[in-house]
């Protein structure tokens, strides 16, 4: 009996130290995140109040024609509280409201109903589709867009959508989230590179595929807020009143950070599009919001890169050319350094023609997006901003 008794505490004894180990930490806990990103409330749809994050990010951080209204003298600010909220224009404008937004989930447009035209895009939400029931059979999920919804196109084997552009049967332009925002951004005057990409959380695509923590960890480390799409993995659509196939529940998230415990949990920062501050959502969770509002797991993700663009090359009074560009400018603040980081630099390259092996830099790397040529070449040259990391 006493020797039974002995085995049972040895044996619970080394059951108890195993979990204490398993408990105990991995590593120091890390924590990155963009400095700067707006914070806007909802309005209009959680998809438009995150592309305003996200759009409102890059007129602050190296693109100023993104954002060229009346709030906060043409900067976009943090956040849409009094005087700000009129910052929902950007992704809302009064004609986008007049023409397609009735009332939140409302499945028809306005225009249409008026029996008019609708009018010329002039909203973020416009070119990306927001609230726009025009189209049919959106890649046999939705036939167009309910009020305060938007779509996302999706390479189904969870690979890496790059600048695609949908189209209906008949050949028409069909916006999405990610192609609206690369017209949207054209529109303004700059070019980009968009994405979509299925997440590795959503089992509705192959194992190995999909677009993982390691790569939200890249996209932030470079200087890149990333967006979620929220969405029932079951569900690619609900039945109106009318049997019309329209957007089943989704929600949108902007990326702005990472955290790792440590214990090795994975966490994304987000901003909700709520205006409630940065967030910690558990990477491979199932329900990225709260409870109430159903059960809405990370569907996919849209990536945006906007593209140096050089804005003007003048003589200076010395005889000197000075080069100016718009281009990414993005500060990460880490935990492991608990110091911000500025992660985009510049070099300017002269070359007598373009083949690309013929550029030679003639700066060091800039943190600015300025440059003094001084004693330009006598004969014909061409110059480049080239985008690197510091």
């Amino acid at each position: 009996m006493s020797t039974f008794t002995c085995w049972r505490g040895v044996k619970a004894m080394l059951f108890a130290f195993s979990l204490l180990s398993h408990c105990q930490p991995v590593s120091a806990a890390v924590r990155v995140y963009l400095t700067g990103v707006p914070d806007y409330d909802w309005n209009y749809g959680c998809v438009g109040t995150a592309s305003g994050n996200l759009m409102g990010f890059w007129d602050r951080h190296g693109f100023p024609d993104f954002y060229d209204g009346p709030v906060n003298n043409g900067l976009a600010p943090l956040s849409s509280v009094t005087p700000y909220k009129d910052i929902s224009q950007m992704w809302a404008s009064p004609a986008h409201v007049n023409d397609y937004y009735s009332d939140y989930e409302a499945s028809f447009d306005i225009y249409q109903s008026a029996g008019r035209e609708d009018h010329t895009p002039d909203c973020i939400g416009d070119f990306i589709g927001l609230s726009q029931m025009k189209w049919n059979d959106m890649a046999g999920e939705c036939d167009g867009n309910l009020d305060g919804f938007a779509f996302v196109f999706w390479e189904t084997n969870g690979a890496r959508r790059v600048n695609f552009a949908p189209t209906s049967g008949d050949g028409k332009p069909v916006r999405d989230i990610p192609s609206g925002m690369r017209a949207w951004s054209q529109w303004r005057g700059y070019d980009c590179e968009t994405f979509s990409q299925l997440a590795d959380v959503n089992p509705t695509k192959p194992l190995d595929a999909g677009f993982t923590f390691a790569d939200f960890k890249a996209e932030i480390d470079a200087g890149y807020p990333v967006l979620f799409f929220l969405q029932d993995f079951s569900r690619n659509y609900r039945l109106d009143a009318g049997q019309r196939k329209v957007n089943p529940h989704i929600h949108a998230y902007l990326g702005i950070g990472y955290y790792v415990d440590n214990y090795g949990k994975q966490y994304a920062t987000v901003h909700t599009s709520w205006a409630s501050g940065p967030q910690q959502i558990l990477w491979s969770t199932n329900n990225w919001v709260p409870s109430d509002l159903g059960y809405l797991p990370l569907r996919g993700v849209v990536g945006f890169r906007p593209i140096p663009k050089i804005v003007n090359f003048a003589k200076d009074p010395q005889g000197n050319r000075v080069l100016s560009w718009h281009g990414p400018a993005a500060d990460v603040y880490s935990s492991t350094t608990a110091q911000t980081t500025r992660v985009h630099g510049y070099v300017v390259e002269v070359a007598s023609s373009l083949l690309p092996d013929s550029f030679q830099p003639v700066s060091g790397v800039l943190l600015t997006n300025t440059f003094t040529v001084t004693n330009p070449p006598a004969t014909a040259a061409y110059f480049r901003v080239r985008l690197v990391k510091p």
